[in-house]
């Protein structure tokens, strides 16, 4: 047992060094001035500039523009990128993903989301965070250059941040550290299977599970009304934000009965910021969720509906449903294979125009919307003066996996490589098969 244990180190070890030669270098931080012209700008927020000037000024940006109506001085800029039928984009935001805290799924070394416990809000994923993991290059070359690393398991998994994918570092690449806490509601029903027959019943465990976080948060707020608590708590420090407004409370919950449950939570315990995630009854609490001004995180798009009764395009047509209610969301990945999955984020997007969502607004549920949602949009998520000059160039439409193809990515001003073990992969056999 103990050869084939050390086996297992030897590979795993092997595994890693072969990803740190494929990971790319950091880019060094933004020297020259730079100005794109003539791309096609979606702006993130809904609108788009059919022909735009976006300049980049030490890893902001400094203007944004139509470069039809706008006079430039060129002299003023090192570089000038001519991006004539070309798309530009905000980076795009994964929330509520794994990505940089596990790599291989069935090694449990490599998994670093979840730890033992049923309330946890001290676990904090920004110092899990793996800058050097190997998915995240894959992830970069759809667009995808920002996201929210989150915790697992539990009631409450622990406190989740918001990182940048172009880092030496965890410290490095923080947007936002310790921006919520996550809580995952209990099931209220399940299926019961009998003699070859379905019914739908109530959990046995639920009143128990929903009593034990009323207590907690009972709990915390006692706590965090103390101005100078005799013994720190670790669990009820960390709840603290919750109650002052500095943190946001995700539940993570699906069907109605727990949807309304967590609305009534929220007025119960006043509290500031609440983002449903996953949600797939949210439509029918709608008005409720607008008036509490609760966002939805959409779940996985790509998904099969939950019952044999529901309509097959349950998941698609679910955006433009909030949408037209009037419900702030964006659109989240969790799931089987979640964090290698982020990569397809931007075609669950152009999942959602192909079925009524208006294509502005496909964008914004993957940039501007999710910069809301996180409360981090002051600093990225729109192509807007001022913010970070975070954004990509694509020869087609990124929501389109025909066309999404980056040409240049930056990241805080930083011109990053698009390269990964998956476009090596892909130079190396290209060159093999078209050599015969």
């Amino acid at each position: 047992m103990k050869k084939y244990t050390i086996l297992l180190i030897i590979l795993i070890g092997l595994h890693f060094t072969t990803a740190a030669q494929q990971i790319p270098t950091p880019a060094p931080a933004q020297q020259k001035t730079i100005l794109i012209m003539n791309a096609i700008a979606h702006i993130g927020d809904g609108t788009v500039i059919e022909n735009s000037a976006i300049s980049l000024v030490n890893g902001k940006i400094e203007l944004v523009a139509d470069a039809r109506v706008i006079r430039l001085d060129m002299t003023k800029f090192d570089t000038i990128i001519d991006a004539a039928g070309m798309h530009a984009y905000p980076g795009f935001i994964a929330p509520n993903t794994t990505l940089g805290l596990q790599e291989i799924e069935q090694v449990r070394p490599t998994r670093d989301y979840q730890e033992v416990g049923t309330f946890k809000p001290g676990m904090r994923t920004a110092i899990n965070y793996n800058t050097d993991s190997e998915i995240i290059p894959t992830v970069r070359f759809n667009g995808v250059l920002m996201s929210q690393p989150t915790p697992r398991g539990g009631i409450l998994s622990g406190t989740s941040c918001i990182v940048q994918h172009d880092a030496w570092n965890w410290e490095d690449a923080l947007i936002k550290a310790d921006d919520g806490v996550h809580l995952n509601w209990p099931q209220v029903y399940h299926r019961h299977y009998d003699k070859g027959k379905v019914s739908i019943e109530k959990v046995k465990t639920y009143d128990q599970q929903r009593r034990e976080i009323y207590t907690f948060f009972d709990e915390s707020m006692a706590y965090s009304n103390l101005k100078n608590p005799p013994i720190s708590e670790l669990r009820f420090e960390s709840m603290k934000g919750l109650f002052d407004g500095s943190k946001t409370l995700f539940v993570h919950a699906d069907d109605v009965k727990a949807l309304t449950e967590v609305i009534e939570f929220k007025r119960k315990y006043k509290l500031a910021h609440v983002v449903i995630v996953g949600g797939i009854d949210a439509p029918l609490v709608a008005k409720d969720l607008v008036s509490e001004k609760i966002p939805v995180m959409i779940a996985r798009v790509h998904s099969l509906p939950r019952f044999e009764e529901d309509a097959v395009d349950e998941t698609f047509v679910l955006a433009k449903q909030l949408h037209d209610a009037g419900v702030l969301f964006c659109l989240e990945n969790s799931g089987d294979q979640e964090h290698h999955g982020v990569r397809n984020l931007p075609f669950y997007a152009g999942t959602c125009a192909a079925y009524g969502l208006p294509y502005e607004q496909a964008v914004a549920a993957i940039s501007g919307n999710t910069a809301k949602i996180l409360r981090v949009d002051a600093q990225c998520g729109t192509i807007a003066t001022g913010k970070d000059a975070t954004l990509f160039l694509s020869k087609g439409d990124a929501l389109d996996m025909r066309g999404n193809q980056l040409v240049a990515a930056f990241i805080q001003g930083r011109s990053i490589e698009l390269t990964s073990k998956q476009t090596e992969l892909y130079e190396k056999f290209k060159k093999k098969y078209e050599g015969k």
